[in-house]
This record gives structure tokens, C-alpha cells and sequence, in this order.
């Protein structure tokens, strides 16, 4: 299978669970969508766990323009106030466009859980075609100690309620994946 053909399958298999997919180029175009999304959506937070200090000092000045805060850490004291996560994701699982996150940091665990919206960037070389070519990785992770990984396929759905699918319920209502080819940058 082809990388084209791992980036469609992925881009696939996020869709069918109702994430939105786009592609960006740069750290700039990461940070702009982000913050356009939760200015439309009406939010006025975004918690960008991770974030390397350049990318955190660009990520603020663009929420600033249009009236949007950067919540600082620790997001234990602000879990309620969590419009937008703003994450990069280790590895995604292309033919269940499922996004693999290392959260060993409870910042990254309380902003995805606890998030309306979730934005991932993932470089498309870290797309896997399935679970199996993920072995090494959680291989290699799991030697350095315990940890925690998260794998994230679409919003938060349910219907263990009277069998009625809702949306939201134990995580965020939206997951928008911004496929990032040959960048890297903004992560820690």
C-alpha cells in the first residue's frame, strides 16, 4: 500500500465516524485553523497541552486577535472552561482513522477528555495502515514504563442509554484532524 494510499484510507476511515479531515502545510496554517474553528463555533478557550514555546507564543498572539484565551497549566484548575484542544497526535491508524495519542501528561488527558472540539495534527509519515503496523510503536513506548496512550476514533459517541446514539457524552462533540504532510513543529 502506498502513503497516498494510507492518507486516503485514513482520511476515510476518520469520515465514516464523523471527523473532519483537511490537510495544512504549516504551523501557521495549524494554528489559524484552530482558532478560526473555535471563534465560529462560538468558544472562547483553547488549551494546547505539549506545545513548544515558539509555537505556544504564535498560537497566543492569533487567539488574541480574534478575542480568544490560551489557557495556561495547570488545566486542572480550568476543566470546565476547555472550548478547543489543540494537540498533536503521535500516530493514526488509517483503515480506522482512529488517532494514537501518548498521554502520559494529564494536561493532554484532561484537554482531549474534557474539550467541546478536539484539533489533532498528525504528519502524515506517522500514518500506519492498520493496528498491526503499530506494534513497534507500543513496543517501544511501554518499555520506557508505565503509560497511558489514547486511541481516539471520531468524536465521543454512546448509546449504552436506551440504545440512543448521543454525541459528547464522555469526550468531545468534535474531532477535526489536520493531516500535516512534511511538517513537524509545535510539540515539545
Amino acid at each position: 500500500m502506498s502513503q497516498g494510499e494510507i492518507l486516503q484510507s485514513m482520511k476515510e476511515g476518520a469520515e465514516k465516524v464523523a471527523a473532519v479531515v483537511s490537510q495544512i502545510s504549516t504551523l501557521e496554517e495549524a494554528i489559524a485553523y484552530a482558532v478560526n474553528l473555535t471563534a465560529e463555533e462560538g468558544g472562547t478557550t483553547i488549551a494546547a497541552p505539549g506545545m513548544d514555546e515558539t509555537a505556544k507564543e504564535a498560537l497566543g498572539k492569533a487567539c488574541g486577535e480574534k478575542g480568544i484565551t490560551l489557557l495556561d497549566s495547570p488545566l486542572r484548575n480550568q476543566m470546565t472552561k476547555i472550548h478547543t484542544a489543540f494537540t498533536w497526535a503521535d500516530r493514526g491508524i488509517a483503515d480506522t482513522g482512529t488517532l494514537v495519542l501518548n498521554s502520559d501528561s494529564e494536561e493532554l488527558r484532561i484537554a482531549t477528555m474534557l474539550s467541546e472540539t478536539h484539533v489533532a495534527v498528525l504528519p502524515t509519515a506517522n500514518v500506519v495502515p492498520s493496528m498491526d503496523a503499530l506494534e513497534g510503536y507500543m513496543t517501544d513506548h511501554f518499555k520506557k514504563g508505565a503509560g497511558y496512550v489514547a486511541f481516539i476514533t471520531g468524536p465521543s459517541r454512546t448509546a449504552d442509554i436506551e440504545r440512543i446514539l448521543t454525541i459528547g457524552v464522555h469526550g468531545p462533540e468534535r474531532l477535526h484532524i489536520l493531516l500535516a504532510e512534511n511538517f513537524e513543529g509545535g510539540e515539545k
